[in-house]
């Protein structure tokens, strides 16, 4: 029996009001001290009050008798009934429960409302418990949480295949077998295979999939154990042989896949291959499914058995009666040790993997033996075009997308079978999986020659060129030349119009006498490659891809060491000295947490100041070099337009770095937009593929983080407030330690220098690549205070605020994450504001601070 989850017991034990179910019983409570309620106990003939029924903790106890609990145990003294039935009752909230009878011993009776009704005939039986298990199913999460993780949780599937769930609860609503009416519809039940000898329900426990034909009659039914079980039997059906056929209508395809098991058949119609069917294991092929594909002249039929010695054999086995009688036969070759189901689950979208798998099913050839059976007739025995997959249907609804019903009509869609990921089955990797599914999407392979694209089809060979000339997904026009022996057809055509599909079949057939039919096939399945082709070169040129190596275990461990640091602010000033770039703590440290609010919503901008050649170049490059390459842009000079152009997401949460503020003066409204509204937008005009005018429009989203240079004097006011300008250090004392250091890295000193410069940078772009965009939370932030003597402060405040979420996101790995309302975030501390005050001294010789230096808040 389903254990009841513990939750389930306690709410029903704090929900149900005990003393008003005492008081219905007829119990009169009167008020006991300052907490209980006391009335005469029901299960003794007492005349001084002795049941205390405790309404804070909705307990009771009977004094007299001894008894006590919880609202459970009462229904269960009371009403004679086992636990199971009064949780029941008190789940459905049942009337009986509120009827006073009298206390009842061992109650024979139901209080549970009947399942069935004990007069039906034996379908009408099956049928009522089948839609009393359907209901159970929807009550029992365990069973559910199993669907759900065989990925088969589907209401559509669920009711039309009546798919239910004993939990042993039927023989509740049923009278007790000591009773004639509770015998006669045990033994009915039993007659039937719901029950066994032993009075248990059959299915316990299981999952319940009835098989019923065409009319709704019951033929078989097949259950399915959740959980572990000690006997190590998982599978049950009714007692007697095998009978029926699952999903019925898939006969009416003329290409059927057949599985193991419901499991796997199920598996295949709810990700959309709705001509499926199954046998009853591996040995369960009955002469009732032979009959039915003889009957309903089925042509193909794709063995979907599990690929393990037992499925091969079988399907080696049912193949030859199949092909005796005219039927071709496919094996679907999954990765060796698995089936349907845990193929559907491991590459995913299973309704491509499924796809793929099918595509690339192997042709049996007919023995001698069953090729002799029918004359080498039947329903045609010609060798299959490779690649051929079974008609998908889907409620007999022949609508699919443009492409799709291109490819059907072409009977096209071919796939090669990766032979090492077979090999290795179950211990492939899930990488390894996901390719095995793909290349079997992309087979026959096309191959490249330049800027052509080869395809070879046995004697034909295929040329495409001018693929690179299609911009859209909507236009596929080549120039395709056909070559077989000494014969060739060439002319330039669109994939997508069916009139020079046609045209290009006929004129081809006539200059190679093939036959038309098979160059129609051959279209079909060079269509769908260059499809592929054509989709992954746009995604490629629209979605670009940033490089992002993969850290070793120990690379990670070393930059969590670092972002773990107790002083990590310091720590970072000391890698910056041992990196070479002397004085300037301030600015350094400053560009660098700048460099960090590149992962907040709206982060800070730096502009560095200095005169010609004092170094402001060499400080940005310094902070930049701390940062990964995939997570910056720089540019010497930027045009007018050229950030509307870059790429919807190509500067999302990055650092966009100008070496000088004079190169991006004609960008400079584009660049005070994106840092104050955080996005672009642009509307231009352009050419179609007709050549007729358009507007399109170009979308840049932020945040993104602005990092300059300028040797102005005086920088615009605009862009003065939504940056922090750092002051390089020009004087004599910085010069002079300058010059040491240039010294230095002529030496032995300054060669050991350099290389462990490159390897405090890796940890520190490894320690950015582990920061993650989280929400910052400032508990003190009432307590700031801010000069507000001007209105530029109105902005110098927010940088200010940045700037203490920026040293708090930049301790994330320090912070506990918490979680209020179903939002994540972290919180800023007392020290990270003391350290956000622009002019805290970090280390002898200091730097000048930032542009609001004087306008510091506080705590």
């Amino acid at each position: 029996m389903p254990r009841i989850p513990e939750t389930e017991l306690e709410d029903l034990k704090r929900s149900v009001d005990l003393a008003a179910l005492v008081r219905s019983k007829g119990v009169e409570l009167k008020k006991h001290g300052s907490k209980d309620l006391a009335g005469l106990s029901p299960f003794t003939d007492e005349k001084t009050p002795s049941f205390i029924v405790t309404p804070a903790k909705n307990l009771w106890h009977c004094m007299s008798s001894g008894q006590g609990g919880s609202v459970i145990d009462f229904v269960m003294h009371y009403d004679g009934v086992s636990f199971r039935q009064a949780v029941e009752l008190l789940r459905t909230k049942n009337p009986s429960l509120y009827k006073s009878a009298g206390p009842v011993r061992k109650s024979s009776v139901p209080k549970l409302p009947p399942a069935v009704e004990f007069d039906a005939d034996d379908q009408t039986l099956f049928d009522q418990v089948l839609g009393y298990y359907a209901k159970r199913l929807h009550e029992n999460p365990s069973a559910i949480d199993y669907l759900k993780k065989r990925g088969l949780w589907n209401e559509e599937a669920i009711e039309r295949f009546r798919i239910g769930y004993a939990d042993r609860t039927l023989g509740l609503t049923l009278p007790h077998k000591n009773r004639k009416d509770g015998a006669e519809i045990r033994t009915r039940l039993q007659r039937l295979g719901i029950y066994r000898e032993s009075g248990h329900e059959h299915f316990n426990g299981s999952l319940v999939f009835p098989v019923m034909d065409e009319g709704g009659a019951v033929r078989e039914i097949y259950g399915r154990k959740v959980g572990s079980q000690k006997s190590g039997i998982y599978h049950l059906y009714l007692p007697g042989p095998h009978a029926g056929i699952w999903n019925p209508e898939c006969l009416k395809s003329p290409e059927i896949i057949l599985t193991e098991s419901i499991i796997d058949a199920l598996t295949f119609w709810v990700n959309g291959f709705r001509n499926v069917t199954c046998i009853w294991g591996t040995e369960g092929f009955t002469d009732e499914h032979l009959e039915a594909f003889r009957k309903h002249r089925t042509q193909k039929i794709y063995l979907a058995y599990d690929r393990d010695k037992a499925g091969d054999r079988a399907s080696e086995r049912d193949a030859e009666r199949l092909q005796s009688h005219g039927i071709e036969c496919f094996r679907v070759k999954f990765p060796a040790g698995m089936d349907s189901n845990e193929y559907a689950l491991k590459v995913t979208p299973p309704e491509m993997s499924l796809k793929a798998v099918l595509s690339g099913a192997e042709w049996l050839p007919p023995s001698p033996k069953g090729y002799g059976a029918t004359g080498g007739k039947g329903l045609g025995h010609c060798v299959p075009q490779e690649g051929e997959i079974p008609f998908r249907v889907k409620d007999q609804d022949t609508r699919a997308s443009s492409s799709n019903l291109l490819a059907a009509n072409l009977a096209a869609d071919a796939a090669t079978v990766g032979q090492d990921i077979a090999t290795k089955g179950k211990n492939a990797s899930e990488d390894e999986l996901r390719a095995f599914g793909s290349s079997r999407e992309t087979s026959p392979a096309l191959k490249l020659s330049g800027e052509d694209y080869l395809l070879d089809l046995g004697p034909r060979s295929y040329r495409v060129r001018g693929l690179q000339k299609n911009g859209s997904l909507e236009v596929l026009k080549v120039n395709l030349r056909l070559v077989c022996e000494d014969r060739f057809h060439l002319d330039t055509l669109d994939f997508y119009r069916s009139k020079d599909r046609e045209a290009f079949v006929r004129a081809a057939a006539s200059e190679t006498t093939l036959e038309p039919d098979l160059i129609k096939r051959d279209l079909g399945k060079l269509l769908l490659a260059l499809e592929q082709v054509q989709e992954e070169r746009i995604r490629a040129a629209t979605e670009p891809q940033p490089s992002h190596p993969e850290m070793t275990e120990e690379e990670q461990a070393e930059a969590l060491e670092l972002l773990r640091s107790p002083d990590l602010l310091h720590r970072i000033l000391a890698d910056f000295e041992s990196c070479g770039i002397v004085g300037e703590s301030t600015n350094k440290l400053t560009g660098y947490l700048a460099c960090v609010s590149r992962k907040l919503d709206r982060p800070l901008a730096v502009i560095v100041q200095s005169t010609s050649a004092a170094g402001k170049s060499t400080l940005m490059e310094s902070i930049l070099a701390f940062i990964p390459e995939e997570e910056r842009v720089k540019y010497s000079a930027m045009t007018g337009q050229s950030l509307y152009y870059l790429g919807e997401t190509n500067l999302k949460n990055k650092i966009l770095a100008i070496v000088e503020e004079e190169g991006a003066e004609k960008a400079s409204y584009a660049l005070k937009l994106l840092q104050s509204e955080g996005e672009l937008t642009i509307a231009s005009t352009g050419k179609d593929d007709q050549g007729r005018m358009k507007t399109e429009e170009y979308h840049v989203e932020g945040p993104v983080m602005i990092f300059l240079t300028t040797t102005a004097v005086d920088i615009d006011e605009e862009l003065l407030n939504r940056c922090l300008v750092l002051t390089v250090d020009e004087s004599r004392e910085q010069t002079k330690a300058i010059h040491d250091l240039q010294r230095e890295a002529e030496t032995f000193e300054g060669l050991k220098r350099k290389v462990e410069r490159d390897r405090i940078l890796s940890v520190h772009k490894n320690a950015q690549r582990l920061l993650k965009p989280l929400p910052v939370v400032n508990p003190f932030a009432k307590q700031l205070t801010f000069l507000s003597d001007r209105t530029r402060t109105r902005r110098d405040h927010v940088k200010y605020l940045t700037l203490i979420r920026t040293i708090a996101l930049l301790h994330q790995h320090q912070r506990p994450l918490k979680e209020k309302d179903g939002l994540e975030y972290i919180e800023a501390t007392r020290s990270d504001i003391e350290e956000g005050q622009p002019d805290r001294p970090r280390s002898a010789g200091a730097a000048r601070s930032t542009s609001f230096r004087r306008r510091r808040g506080g705590c």
